[in-house]
């Protein structure tokens, strides 16, 4: 397990796999990292791809510093891009994954 620090200073772990072009997991409201179908998706990507899963504030091993607003969740998520080199894909589930997308520059996904 590695961590990464959010804006506000919330530690987020992640499990990084696999060589190639970065792509980051974004897990649902009820799921974690290790939920095993994020770790079997894991596993066949990092086949092509750098794999960078985490754990959402509050779930597994990242910290739960409160509250939890949509900003929160971008920032986590612009941390792990930052980690990933500053530019990765990104697969996500849920419409709270998809507000999340909307919130950041073209730029920084692929």
């Amino acid at each position: 397990m590695k961590a990464v620090r959010s804006k506000d200073g919330t530690m987020i772990a992640y499990d990084k796999t696999g060589q190639g072009p970065a792509v980051i997991l974004v897990s649902g409201a009820f799921s974690y990292r290790k939920f095993p179908a994020l770790v079997q998706l894991a596993e066949v990507l990092s086949e092509q791809f750098t794999v960078y899963n985490y754990d959402r504030r509050g779930r597994g091993k990242s910290g739960d510093n409160q509250p939890y607003p949509t900003q929160r969740e971008i920032e986590e998520l612009e941390a792990m891009i930052e980690e990933a080199g500053g530019s990765a894909y990104v697969w996500g589930m849920s419409l709270l994954r998809k507000r999340q997308l909307l919130g950041f520059r073209s730029t920084s996904l692929r």
